[in-house]
């Protein structure tokens, strides 16, 4: 890994959830009300969490997960319903204090056969451990190929059953509103968004990774938002 690149875009994201978008993202990933615009982006999420979802087993009992980027929490208690013993570890500590809160109050009136243990920090620690299943949700689409591909090389040496991630897939319209992005103040601008050409990303991952399989794809694409997930098998 070269650590300058990836330690880099990790500050700038960690800085952006922690502190810029904490209220934003906060309200987003809720059920409150939001304008037009965020509420393509809400469906989207919950379309693309409902894809990596089923790609993991329907019984997780006695498995480690990982949820790489962990957000507010939804996709970890999801895994934990079906009985995990999920990680969820996102950079900024202000997103998972939300999570952690959001996710005790649920299982005050609602326990689940899993665990969940919210942790903020590197999502790449060896201090982790090793897991069954690998989720990352929105959480690589801020690192260009090369990075995103030794991460997932990274995780690979400690997952024994699968990986699934999303990307940006490379597309005009996404191209359109990076250049866009570009235009406002550095210090409103959100992390880039690296769009990835999916034949090349599948040329990096079989040399990067030999002991997993591309399994399936899909691509989620609503109003504002549009991400493509991606399961990776060990046979």
């Amino acid at each position: 890994m070269e650590a300058a690149s990836y330690e880099a875009r990790r500050g700038q994201i960690e800085d952006y959830f922690d502190r810029t978008a904490l209220k934003a993202w906060e309200q987003l990933t809720s059920t409150a009300p939001v304008g037009r615009i965020r509420a393509t982006v809400r469906a989207g999420r919950d379309r693309m969490r409902s894809t990596l979802l089923s790609y993991l087993p329907d019984d997780l009992r006695g498995a480690r997960v990982l949820d790489a980027g962990c957000g507010t929490g939804a996709l970890a208690l999801e895994a934990a319903r079906r009985g995990a013993h999920v990680v969820a570890i996102d950079l900024s500590p202000s997103l998972v204090d939300v999570a952690r809160q959001r996710v005790t109050e649920l299982l005050a009136t609602h326990p689940v056969a899993g665990q969940i243990e919210f942790r903020s920090g590197d999502m790449l620690d060896p201090a982790l451990g090793g897991f069954d299943h690998v989720v990352a949700m929105d959480s690589l689409i801020h690192y260009d190929e090369h990075d995103m591909v030794r991460v997932i090389e990274s995780w690979s040496q400690r997952t024994r059953h699968s990986m699934v991630f999303t990307f940006a897939p490379r597309n005009p319209a996404l191209a359109a509103m990076r250049v866009v992005g570009r235009l406002f103040p550095r210090g409103n601008r959100a992390p880039w968004i690296e769009p990835v050409a999916e034949k090349s990303l599948h040329r990096r991952l079989a040399k990067g990774v030999p002991q997993f399989d591309i399994g399936r794809t899909q691509r989620v694409a609503s109003g504002f938002y549009t991400s493509q997930a991606l399961e990776l098998v060990r046979p």
